[in-house]
């Protein structure tokens, strides 16, 4: 009975190459390491189901994606569907040439005030950030010093105009004693001739008279010196004087004080490298600005008729100052490509404030007659910028347009539209080339387009792009 088993059941792990029962029962450690092969290939299993898993759902994600992706270039305007849009005509207005940069406020001066003497600071006679006029007191230094040396040389002065109408007495005395012995040697000259008087004696006579005239040349020299020496004492005292001068400081423009370096009671040095306090004056005041040498000629073309500049100040965008080109460079940069231009600006409000930096918008002229249209008709392009155009059967068509100056929201079309068509303004996410659109007010873009060439023709407020290129 067991050979009829064992035959028609025959021994399975024989067959295989594997252990047979007895085999396995023989050697344990065998059993034991088929055993651990067994968790090895169940993990490997179950790591390439979940990669197989992972991977299907990867797929499932990007083939959502990209089908919402592509989903509103199949569906929506495409088939059919009238879409309701906001419209605009394309109107005609006097559009400004502008140049647009960002310029920097400059004072028409700036006077940094130091000491031209030595001392003690004793007042301060004004408040940091004060306005101040020309010829306001400022500082005091301590005069006694330079009054004493101012008294010392009103002395001196003194003393060589009292030498000097000394000499000039001496000078007078010895010029009378020469006249007095002229007279007497004439007269022995007569009596000399008729014998009343020896030779002798009348020589004696001239040589005293030779004496008396070089003693009168010798004062009239020591007169001249003294008179030397009293200009210089008279040099002195307004030296001193003008030193003493210094110890009062006054503004020498009109203009607003910065901060104060120096406070009373400090010794305050002469022509010291570091300013007691600056002084800017800024009613005038420039704005400096530079742009691309291209627009130099259209520049000097344009600066004959007197060219307007208009200031936009960070923080204050509604109201700009405005004023007028005063100068051009001489020279363009060769570093940069660009000139150096100036506008002076009345600045009686005192907004703009030196080294503040602003946008500027030099005005060259007007181009009249402009093709203008909402800005927010102009959609941007990968190569081109472009609008829809609603034709007459009520359907869009995307036109390439090239676009130049934005102002007050409304942007001029250089090229690719006419007066009067009309472009979409609200709803171009979905459109497409040739579908239907209705106006969302239900009157059309004739009143909107109206509406918008009403309020392009004021003047710009200066936002925008930079035009007239």
């Amino acid at each position: 009975m067991e050979e009829k088993i064992s035959g028609e059941f025959p021994d399975t792990s024989a067959a295989a190459g594997g252990p047979r029962a007895d085999q396995l029962t023989d050697n344990p450690n065998q059993l034991k390491a088929s055993d651990q092969r067994r968790p090895h290939k169940t993990r490997a299993r179950i790591i390439q189901i979940v990669s197989v898993v992972v991977l299907v759902l990867l797929l499932l994600l990007l083939w959502r994606f990209l089908g919402d992706r592509s989903a509103p270039k199949t569906t929506g305007a495409g088939r059919g569907e009238v879409v309701p849009v906001e419209m605009a005509a394309a109107t005609q207005s006097d559009v400004p040439i502008q140049i647009k940069a960002i310029g920097n406020v400059e004072a028409l001066s700036t006077v940094g005030v130091r000491s031209q003497v030595e001392g003690t600071l004793l007042r301060v006679a004004f408040v940091p950030g004060q306005e101040v006029k020309k010829g306001d007191l400022l500082f005091t230094i301590d005069p006694r010093p330079l009054q004493a040396q101012l008294s010392q040389a009103e002395a001196n002065l003194l003393k060589a105009m009292a030498s000097v109408r000394q000499g000039s007495d001496i000078v007078a005395r010895d010029q009378a004693t020469a006249a007095n012995d002229r007279v007497i040697v004439n007269r022995d000259a007569k009596l000399v001739e008729a014998g009343v008087v020896p030779r002798e004696q009348y020589d004696n006579d001239v040589s005293k008279l030779q004496a008396d005239e070089a003693s009168v040349r010798a004062d009239q020299s020591s007169v001249a010196n003294l008179q030397a020496a009293q200009k210089a004492e008279q040099a002195n005292v307004e030296n001193a004087r003008v030193q003493l001068s210094y110890t009062t400081i006054r503004a020498s423009l009109t203009g607003k004080t910065g901060n104060l370096a120096v406070t009373s009671g400090n010794l305050v040095r002469a022509n010291d490298t570091t300013p007691m306090v600056t002084i800017t004056e800024s009613m005038p005041i420039y704005v400096t600005f530079s742009v691309p040498e291209q627009d130099l000629q259209r520049i000097r073309q344009a600066a004959s008729s007197n060219l307007m500049a208009e200031v936009i100040i960070p923080g204050d965008e509604s109201n700009p100052a405005h004023g007028r080109l005063s100068l051009v460079d001489n020279t363009v940069d060769v570093a940069t490509g660009t000139v150096r231009l100036k506008a002076t600006f009345e600045n009686s409000d005192g907004r703009l404030y030196p080294g503040q930096y602003v946008n500027v918008v030099l005005t060259l002229g007007t181009q009249n007659e402009a093709i203008v249209v909402p800005a927010q008709a102009v959609q941007i392009g990968q190569d081109k910028s472009f609008v829809y155009v609603v034709k007459a059967d009520m359907t869009v068509d995307v036109r390439n347009v090239t676009t130049g100056v934005t102002l007050n929201n409304m942007t001029v079309i250089a090229d690719g539209l006419k007066p009067g068509e009309q472009v979409v303004t609200d709803g171009q996410l979905r459109l497409v080339p040739g579908a239907k659109v209705q106006s969302k007010s239900g009157q059309g873009g004739k009143q909107n387009g109206q509406d918008n060439q009403n309020g392009s023709g004021s003047r710009p407020g200066g936002g925008g792009n930079q035009g007239g290129k």
